[in-house]
This record gives C-alpha cells, structure tokens and sequence, in this order.
C-alpha cells in the first residue's frame, strides 16, 4: 500500500463516520414527526414492533433505525397527550402496548409537516445548484 492509499482510508473511514453522524441526527430530529404521520395513517392503534416495520417500509429504511429507540419517543409523545395507548394480552409472546394518535396529535402533525417543509424548502434552496 502506498502512502496516498494509506492516507485515504482514515479519511474514508472518517468520512463515514461524520455520514453517520449526520444521519443519526438528522434521525433524531425526524422520527417525532414520522412517528405521528405513521399513526395517523393507520385506521387501527399499531404497537412498537408494528410501527418500527412500517418505518423501515417507508423512505427504502432511512428512517429504520434501532426499535428500542422508538420507545422513549413514544413514551414522550404520549406523555405529551399525541398518542394514546393501552396495553393488550398477546397470544405469541408478552403483552403489547398498542398507540392511537390523538386529535392533539393530529393538531400537533399538521403544525410539523408544516414546519418540517418550510425547513425542508429552505435546505434545498441553499443547496440547489450545487450537487448534481
């Protein structure tokens, strides 16, 4: 190996990293919203597994990530009054928790889709242009 091969990796392997960084906290700042847009699309209250699946279906798994992460953010949401949510015996393993949006939910998704796409028009505005 020569020493611009040498010097390459590091800086693909850091490259990498600050991608998964990146994405990480793009996640972060996303998954509320996509949580809420998951439920409100379904006509029947989902539990984690379920939205975790539907998540991963969505956007070829962008929005996939580790589905003990989703709990905390539904834990929040709920104590937020976005969801509510109940607890139902299962016949193939321990009980399931199942989560319903609220019309506070549905008040509060159209108020971030709203914001999320202002925010969404802006990046790519300054963006435009610049990656072919």
């Amino acid at each position: 190996m020569n020493q611009s091969e040498a010097q390459s990796e590091p800086e693909s392997a850091s490259g990498e990293a600050q991608l998964k960084k990146f994405q990480k906290e793009l996640s972060t700042g996303t998954v509320s919203l996509a949580l809420l847009a998951v439920l409100a699309r379904s006509d029947e209250p989902m539990y984690g597994y379920q939205i975790a699946k539907t998540l991963e279906r969505f956007g070829d798994g962008v929005l996939s990530g580790k589905q003990s992460a989703l709990y905390p953010v539904l834990r929040n949401l709920g104590a937020a009054g976005l969801f509510d949510s109940h607890v139902e015996p299962s016949m193939a393993g321990p009980p399931r928790r199942y989560y319903r949006i609220t019309q506070q939910g549905r008040d509060a998704l159209r108020e971030w889709a709203a914001a999320w796409r202002a925010t969404r028009d802006s990046v790519d505005t300054v963006l435009e242009g610049l990656i072919p």
